[in-house]
């Protein structure tokens, strides 16, 4: 690993952008979601693998936003404000973790220079807050990645006191539904792979809540059993053929 000084960045290098990224994940000890990854070099495997093998290497820096949460959340709010406040969404903690994230999110997307139009809406076990508006799907990012980045800083912002809160999910542009459509599919058709060969088959490094969907999107079947491997946020799945049990 390489550091570089502009914007407090780190170079590291592996046989695959995976690997690079993953020993970036190591390293720093944090998520693939809370870094900016950028590619410098693709990595070539060379003439039979020898000759002319060329590393992949990457450029990682910590996600970051400033923000004063504070600031963000109102500043000195008047405890006659919060009162109302709380009186029209209903008085319940649910409520108001609601309304805390809508505001908190749209207090981060103002410091970014983005007034795209937020909503809340919550269940029994989570609050999903929708940015919505031309454009917003600029928050995705890469795989997720600032979307992600986003809804860890709200989750951890209005989680800092230890209480136990509803999990907030951010999305926009119905990403999160297209996600896990994508990777559903993705997971039926590498089963039907592991299947038809009779030989494991490895799934690309995903962080946790990927690798929930595709554990789920086979869990029925017969036929093959899911594992994890690795260590560290961006472990893979294996898909054995095989019956269960």
């Amino acid at each position: 690993m390489s550091e570089s000084s502009q914007k407090e960045s780190f170079e590291f290098e592996g046989k695959t952008i995976d690997e690079a990224i993953a020993k970036a994940c190591d390293e720093l000890h944090l998520s693939r979601e809370k870094l900016n990854i950028e590619i410098l070099t693709e990595g070539a495997a060379g003439f039979l693998g020898l000759v002319g093998a060329k590393k992949a290497r990457i450029s990682a820096s910590v996600l970051s936003f400033d923000v004063d949460f504070g600031e963000t959340l109102g500043g000195k709010t008047s405890v006659t404000a919060k009162k109302q406040k709380a009186a029209e969404s209903g008085g319940t903690e649910a409520g108001n973790t609601a309304r805390e994230a809508r505001e908190l999110t749209e207090g981060i997307l103002r410091r970014m220079g983005f007034e795209f139009p937020v909503t809340a809406r919550e269940d029994d076990e989570s609050v999903v807050i929708e940015i919505e508006g031309d454009g917003s799907g600029i928050l995705i990012g890469k795989g997720g990645q600032t979307l992600d980045a986003l809804q860890y800083l709200v989750n951890k912002a209005l989680n800092k006191n230890g209480t136990d809160r509803k999990r907030i999910i951010l999305d926009t542009e119905n990403y999160r539904s297209k996600r896990e459509s994508s990777l559903e599919a993705l997971a039926l058709k590498l089963g039907e792979k592991a299947k038809r060969t009779g030989k494991p088959v490895t799934v690309n490094p995903m962080n946790a809540h990927d690798r929930r969907i595709v554990h789920l999107a086979l869990q029925d079947d017969r036929e093959l059993t899911t594992r994890s491997r690795g260590e560290g946020a961006f472990r893979k799945i294996i898909i054995v053929p095989g019956r269960k049990g």
